[in-house]
């Protein structure tokens, strides 16, 4: 959100508007129009002029006249493309019967329809002295610094911003008809492609019409030698637009359609101040500039080049303040809204952790370490590993070992479960199972080592027999639990 102020000098009149810019939207807050004459220099209808306008404003911007400037459109190469800046400036002093030193300028890429095709380059350049000059009478007439110097009827091309029909893709015209100067400027898709600065206007009308019809015919042919489409739409504006029956004869002269400048979407333009927006066009453009909607070139660069000072801070500190504090009370309420949601989160918490631990631990508390060294105490620090100390594959190692090697010793069957063994075998005879049971005993996790059953194989003299044990390893007995005194309880 900003408050714009541009200013448009002419030979008879000074032009001054202040337009409120913010996202998407453009007001105009105030138009005031001064008669140099009536003031008897262009310093003292400034004044008059624009220091009504500098109380709330945040910006200023005016525009050198064109008959001070040069225009050109420049053809490089595309190779060049990457090295353009260090281009332009032989590109221009070859243009220019001036020492390029005491030069300022501008220039902007045009579109093009593809990269096979050259690149077109719209150049401004003036003298230095002539843009520091303007720049100095303006700062000391209002005490204000110029923000951005335009150019000519450049900033013409900034009405695309708001308005819709000068955007079209077909080349369309504008032309501000002055009482002493008429200023073209052609667009192509809304980008300014072509201006020009006639030394005539429409001071002699009528006698003068013809000459002024030949002049804009001709800025149209040389438009058109320069590679430019026919033009689609010329509108007129400034103080001439008004002139009975302009738009009818210039159409006939020049075989393109004229008419008034499109509405613009500008909001707060009373109903009786809304004949007067030609007039105030190039006003308008030149404070659109500013707003972030620049289309066209502007002369405030190199050793013009605006540099902001402490006073625009100063300008803001109260909009600083206010921001500040309105961010910090923000952040006081975010971070007690904060802090109060985690105090509610932490009871609800400690209330379910009192009655857990009350539940499973027998003692109600809400403090988190002390619920650990309960839960500790509660299991044990010395609970056996449930893994057990020896499986099948272990008893049948320790079968292979009790078997002397003097024994055949057949296994029809072998079953271990939860710590119970069964061994259904095959020996020579009894005594050889009693030995295999003997060494089974002297294993160290078997116990209760026994035989259930000998019986003789059917048309064999072996003997098979039924073998059971329990496989319980000393690591596996259960620590005897321990009272609160310290002394263990009895099982």
């Amino acid at each position: 959100m900003a408050r714009l102020v541009g200013i448009d000098f002419r030979a008879s009149h000074v032009r001054a508007v202040v337009l409120y810019t913010s996202y998407r939207r453009v007001v105009i807050e105030r138009m005031l129009e001064v008669d140099v004459a009536s003031f008897g220099d262009v310093e003292q209808a400034l004044a008059a002029c624009a220091l009504p306008l500098m109380q709330h404003s945040e910006s200023v911007t005016v525009a050198m006249d064109g008959e001070q400037a040069f225009l050109h459109r420049l053809k490089v190469p595309s190779t060049a493309m990457k090295q353009l800046a260090e281009v332009i400036p032989f590109e221009l002093e070859a243009q220019i019967p001036i020492d390029f030193d005491e030069l300022v300028y501008d220039y902007r890429v045009l579109r093009r329809a593809g990269g096979h095709q050259p690149v077109v380059v719209l150049c401004a350049a003036a003298r230095i002295e002539h843009v520091r000059g303007r720049i100095e009478q303006v700062a000391r007439v209002l005490g204000r610094p110029v923000e951005r110097m335009g150019v000519g009827p450049l900033p013409l091309a900034n009405l695309a911003s708001v308005c819709p029909e000068l955007a079209l893709a077909g080349p369309v015209a504008l032309v501000d008809l002055g009482g002493k100067h008429t200023e073209i400027v052609v667009l192509a898709g809304g980008e300014p492609v072509f201006a020009r600065t006639l030394s005539r206007g429409v001071a002699g009308l009528p006698e003068s019409a013809p000459a002024l019809a030949s002049d804009l015919r001709q800025t149209a042919a040389a438009f058109a030698a320069q590679g430019g489409e026919p033009l689609t739409q010329i509108y007129l504006i400034g103080g001439g637009a008004a002139a009975p029956g302009a738009e009818a004869y210039l159409s006939h002269e020049l075989g393109v359609p004229v008419g008034p400048l499109p509405r613009l979407e500008i909001e707060g333009v009373p109903p009786e101040l809304a004949e007067a927006l030609p007039r105030f066009a190039k006003a308008i453009s030149i404070a659109l500039g500013t707003g972030g909607r620049a289309r066209d070139l502007d002369l405030r660069r190199g050793p013009l080049a605006y540099q902001r000072g402490y006073g625009f801070i100063k300008e803001r500190i109260p909009l600083l303040t206010g921001l500040g504090v309105a961010i910090l009370v923000s952040f006081a309420f975010a971070a007690w809204a904060e802090l109060r949601t985690l105090g509610h989160d932490q009871e609800v918490l400690s209330r379910a952790l009192a009655t857990l631990s009350k539940e499973v631990l027998g003692q109600e508390t809400t403090d988190p370490e002390e619920a650990k060294a309960l839960l500790d105490k509660a299991l044990g620090r010395d609970e056996v590993d449930p893994r057990p100390q020896i499986d099948a594959f272990d008893v049948m190692v320790e079968i292979s070992k009790a078997v002397p090697s003097s024994v055949t010793h057949d296994i029809e069957e072998l079953d271990v479960q939860r710590g119970h063994v069964k061994i259904n075998g095959v020996v020579g005879s009894a005594e050889d199972a009693q030995t295999v049971a003997s060494n089974l005993k002297n294993a160290r996790c078997f116990n209760d080592v026994k035989i259930s059953k000998v019986t003789q194989v059917i048309n064999s003299d072996r003997q098979k027999y039924v073998l059971e044990l329990e496989v319980k390893c000393p690591e596996d007995k259960k620590p005897k639990k321990k009272t609160e005194g310290g002394e263990p309880s009895p099982e």
